[in-house]
């Protein structure tokens, strides 16, 4: 058999399957055909696929997930390019967190998600305009269209849960009901919310009871008052039940949501995101986010290690996704979505939202992208 691509004697990272060692991966028609050991193949002499990468100086894990971005860029004023921020990037799959709404949805899709080479999933917003018409989408409860939202989701796959921002700017008076509202579509719908956090109000001891295992909150380590911890470092007593239930903490960092600071803290305590995800988008990508890999970059400086940092942006947002059967590893016959990187031995200047600075001495960097066994060379 004459397989499409050969990936040789890759150091191959997937905590989906627990491998972690040098290995040889064959893929065919889009998945991955075989994964064997570099031990028990010889590379020498190997004829069997049309195209080849020599591997050896990369770690190959399963196509990065990022599970919070902006792609949305005909009608929303901060929209970028998926292929910018995904395959170019090393990243395979990204989830765009509200930008569309019931209305909208259309529109992206024909503008956005069917153009593009990296595969993009959604988070609904529960206003039926997503962002398309200003940022405080839910100040106007009549705006909230929660029966025509389940309606669509359950026709359109490509949704993949419910998003709501509950910060002051977007929900001004309107307090706590968007996300009431917004919960309860996606219980009827049996899917996970996404939460945003920022400045309150409402507060998260308000917002924090009404979520579930498995729903999400993106900017969980901002450095903005009235984050997860209290004002003399502890952690705020409905975030330790949040994490108890199984609700999950994502970075989402973000232009202004992620400290370094509120991340030392957490570690010191214990406590790491379950996901790392960029909030990436048309006004951050210079900085201080720049791309995913930036991203795994900084939670790495701050002695996360390979491993977990792998972990958080492949097999648990596969997980969250409920598509742990096709992406997020490098099982046999899942679908060919592979990220290679390097990681790069040289000081490099990171910087977080809150424009602290931290000297790194290593990072991430994407070399090669598969994505559905087609191949796309990473822009440096």
């Amino acid at each position: 058999m004459k397989y499409d691509l050969c990936i040789q004697n890759a150091h191959m990272i997937d905590p989906a399957t627990k491998r972690n060692g040098r290995y040889h991966i064959w893929v065919h028609d889009g998945r991955i055909a075989k994964v064997i050991s570099s031990d028990e193949h010889q590379v020498e002499g190997m004829t069997d696929a049309i195209e080849i990468i020599l591997a050896d100086e990369m770690i190959v894990t399963p196509g990065l997930i990022d599970l919070h971005v902006h792609v949305y860029e005909e009608n929303t004023p901060s929209g970028i390019a998926a292929d910018r921020i995904g395959v170019e990037q090393g990243v395979t799959t990204v989830v765009d967190a509200g930008s569309a709404g019931v209305d909208t949805f259309k529109n992206f899709v024909s503008q956005s998600i069917e153009p593009s080479r990296t595969e993009i999933l959604a988070w609904i917003n529960i206003s039926r305009q997503g962002f398309c018409d200003g940022r405080s989408e839910l100040a106007d409860l009549s705006l909230l269209e929660p029966e025509r939202t389940v309606e669509l989701v359950k026709k359109e796959k490509r949704i993949i849960g419910i998003k709501a921002r509950m910060s002051g700017s977007v929900v001004k008076q309107s307090g706590i009901v968007p996300l009431q509202v917004a919960k309860k579509a996606a219980r009827e719908l049996g899917l996970p919310l996404m939460i945003h956090i920022g400045n309150a109000p409402p507060e998260l001891f308000e917002i924090l009871p009404l979520l579930d295992k498995g729903d999400v909150v993106t900017h969980a380590f901002h450095g903005k008052k009235g984050g997860i911890f209290t004002s003399d470092g502890t952690l705020l007593p409905e975030a330790q039940e949040a994490l108890e239930r199984g609700v999950i903490f994502d970075v989402g960092h973000g232009t202004s949501s992620f400290s370094f600071r509120t991340m030392r803290l957490a570690l010191s305590l214990g406590i790491k995101p379950k996901t790392i995800s960029t909030d990436i988008y048309r006004q951050n990508f210079d900085g201080p986010v720049h791309s995913l890999p930036t991203t795994m970059s900084k939670l790495l400086a701050l002695g996360v290690s390979l491993e977990e940092v792998i972990e958080m942006t492949t097999s648990t947002p596969a997980q969250i996704l409920r598509r742990a059967d096709q992406i997020g590893t490098m099982k046999e016959g899942t679908i060919a979505d592979i990220s290679l990187l390097k990681i790069v031995n040289e000081e490099i200047t990171l910087t977080d939202s809150e424009k602290e600075e931290m000297i790194a001495h290593e990072y991430i960097q994407p070399v090669v992208t598969v994505k559905a066994g087609k191949v796309f060379t990473c822009y440096q």
